[in-house]
């Protein structure tokens, strides 16, 4: 979800993943279509926001990677849509910032209510099977303004059924 430019949807569809992804930026998905292209693998691209997504389909996981523009309130519903976007059985993979981030200044928004806890996503996901739930500092290098330490926080949980 919110795929961007196409570094992890590609990445997915190099491991032979059948993969769907949507973003709400044509530039973002023309950029992902030629990525994808130039990598020889094929992804089902569609142009849409967190709101407008058809959250109704179902996938074996569902997978959002520093989706942090959203504040509190669409937070939560985003977390309740990919909750419900995954099959009984399926994964959920959310990697993204913990609220020290913003203290580093290495990238993502200036907000701290926009970054993850692993206690928000235990309770956003209760009664999931959590395979992994860290929050840690690590080096990264993501290019220009997502570089140096971070404080990142992963979750990969799978749905109970």
């Amino acid at each position: 979800m919110a795929d961007g430019e196409g570094r992890n949807s590609v990445f997915l569809a190099e491991q032979g993943h059948d993969v769907t992804a949507f973003d709400a930026a044509q530039v973002g998905l023309d950029k992902a279509r030629a990525l994808a292209k130039r990598r020889g693998v094929s992804v089902d691209y569609h142009l849409a926001g967190v709101e407008d997504w058809d959250w109704s389909r179902d996938f074996d996981a569902v997978v959002a990677v520093f989706i942090q523009f959203a504040g509190p309130e669409l937070r939560d519903r985003m977390f309740r849509w990919m909750g419900q976007a995954v099959r009984p059985g399926g994964l959920l993979l959310l990697h993204g910032y913990a609220p020290r981030q913003v203290d580093y200044g290495t990238g993502g928004p200036p907000s701290r209510e926009n970054m993850y806890t692993t206690e928000m996503l235990a309770a956003a996901y209760e009664g999931w099977e959590f395979l992994r739930l860290e929050d840690y500092d690590a080096e990264v290098d993501e290019g220009e303004g997502h570089s140096g330490r971070s404080a990142l926080v992963d979750l990969v949980a799978r749905k109970p059924g």
